[in-house]
């Protein structure tokens, strides 16, 4: 009987490692540039800190898709960085939304996700994907994936895993400069065509 045990549980040990770094350990590299128009959210549950949202309503605003959960050891170590995040630029146009895809039928539980909010101090809104339909529309696999969505509403920037922090940031910092230097361009032009647009004839 213990032979049997001990491979068992060895193999069982091996299985959650290979787990634990398929599922965000490993920290990929950055993927960048155009990867797409991102998708719509999809079948959530539940909406929390905030009503429902859509892509289309969040155009123009750079948006920060977190997929995780709230028993992910390796989502919970990203947490700190993502709520930085938000407070440092959200009145400068990121908006942050968690996506919580569940990997254990506990973790379903709303009560259980909102004590996580409380707990991680997460302010950003939380969308409850328990039936996987969002984490399925962006064609997801791993536990945290970070998803960077431009003011035009494309993906261009994905992160599986912990780490990469700085470059994460440095890509945010990129896409509101650029969005808020397109708002500037677009106020300045519109001084501009008042400037010249004839007087109204008397």
């Amino acid at each position: 009987m213990r032979r049997t045990l001990v491979p068992a549980l060895f193999a069982a040990i091996c299985v959650a490692i290979l787990y634990n770094f398929a599922a965000g350990a490993f920290a990929s590299s950055p993927r960048t540039g155009d990867q797409g128009a991102a998708p719509e959210f999809a079948g959530i549950t539940h909406w929390l800190n905030s009503p429902p949202l859509t892509m289309q309503q969040l155009k123009g605003k750079v948006v920060l898709v977190d997929f995780w959960t709230y028993a992910c050891g390796n989502c919970v170590n990203t947490l700190p960085y993502v709520t930085k995040w938000y407070d440092k630029y959200k009145d400068q146009g990121l908006v942050v939304v968690g996506v919580h895809t569940p990997e254990f039928p506990f973790e379903k539980s709303t009560a259980n996700v909102q004590a996580a909010l409380k707990e991680y101090g997460i302010r950003y809104p939380v969308a409850q994907d328990n039936n996987y339909a969002t984490w399925s529309a962006y064609h997801n696999q791993y536990w945290p994936a970070l998803y960077l969505v431009d003011a035009n509403g494309r993906i261009v920037y994905q992160h599986y895993g912990e780490g990469s922090y700085g470059d994460t940031e440095a890509a945010i910092r990129k896409l509101l400069a650029e969005r808020n230097a397109g708002k500037t361009d677009k106020s300045a032009e519109a001084v501009r065509t008042m400037a010249v647009a004839p007087a109204p004839v008397q």
